[in-house]
């Protein structure tokens, strides 16, 4: 399905019955990639919408530089397509930003919020120069960049148990596109460090104890900086959806169901 926000055809899906669920999924990759793993876990109880933002899947960039605000505004009004009552919005890695943002600027429509492996601002100098480094490789060698992004959001345990040829399957599906350098752009300018306290919904953060890309003491903070926000950490790279399904799902379905 596709709604047109602000002259941008944003594609989304929809599955099960029920109140309203909105994914908002990571940077270079679209909601099926990001959440195939969790979201027939609550098909069964909740209208899970799942909306691609620009850049990724069958939604095209815009005219203008992305913005959390434009992304917010997209996932927003694919939700509003989709049900008129408040919903409960999960978002992943850079979509947990589009997440937060979306609550802080509605929180008349937002029910309850999570956030997994979150942050909310970029000036940590490691985590600023990780960022160029991955920026650079993307210019200079494709399938070093691949390889850099694999080690990098993975654990060392879940890469060493995966063995080589599962390896390298994950390697083969970090691929470069226009979208996705677009959204690496906006990575490196991403700060709602002061929205955080207009978030009113009951939230959720989850961290990764094992965060190589984004320290987990950025999820810490921003749990901190939420009012009321509840705080769970699994023992995962950055990738825990993909580590640790279960465990995250288990984690969304308590807080969401309570």
């Amino acid at each position: 399905m596709i709604t047109t926000v602000d002259g941008v055809p944003v594609h989304y899906t929809t599955h099960g019955t029920g109140p309203g669920l909105l994914l908002v999924h990571s940077a270079g990759a679209d909601n099926a990639t990001t959440f195939g793993q969790l979201q027939d876990r609550f098909t069964d109880r909740y209208t899970v919408i799942a909306p691609d933002f620009s850049g990724s899947g069958g939604t095209p960039l815009p005219d203008e530089p992305l913005t959390v605000d434009l992304l917010a505004g997209q996932v927003a009004a694919v939700a509003r397509e989709v049900t008129d009552q408040p919903f409960d919005v999960v978002g992943f890695s850079m979509g947990s930003i589009v997440a937060a943002a979306l609550a802080a600027a509605h929180p008349e429509r937002v029910r309850r919020l999570v956030l997994i492996s979150c942050w909310n601002r970029g000036d940590d100098p490691r985590q600023q120069r990780l960022l160029a480094l991955w920026h650079r490789l993307a210019d200079l060698d494709p399938q070093a960049y691949a390889r850099f992004t694999a080690l990098s959001v993975f654990s060392g345990p879940f890469l060493a148990q995966a063995g080589h040829e599962a390896m390298d399957e994950i390697v083969a599906l970090i691929t470069l596109g226009t979208g996705v350098r677009a959204q690496m752009d906006l990575a490196t300018r991403m700060d709602i460090s002061d929205r955080l306290e207009h978030i009113t919904a009951p939230t959720l953060a989850i961290g990764a104890a094992q965060d190589h890309w984004v320290p987990v003491s950025h999820a810490r903070e921003t749990a901190q900086r939420i009012k009321g926000c509840y705080y769970e950490e699994v023992d995962s790279g950055h990738m825990s959806v993909f580590e640790r399904p279960a465990e995250v799902a288990e984690l969304v379905a308590a807080f969401l169901d309570a």
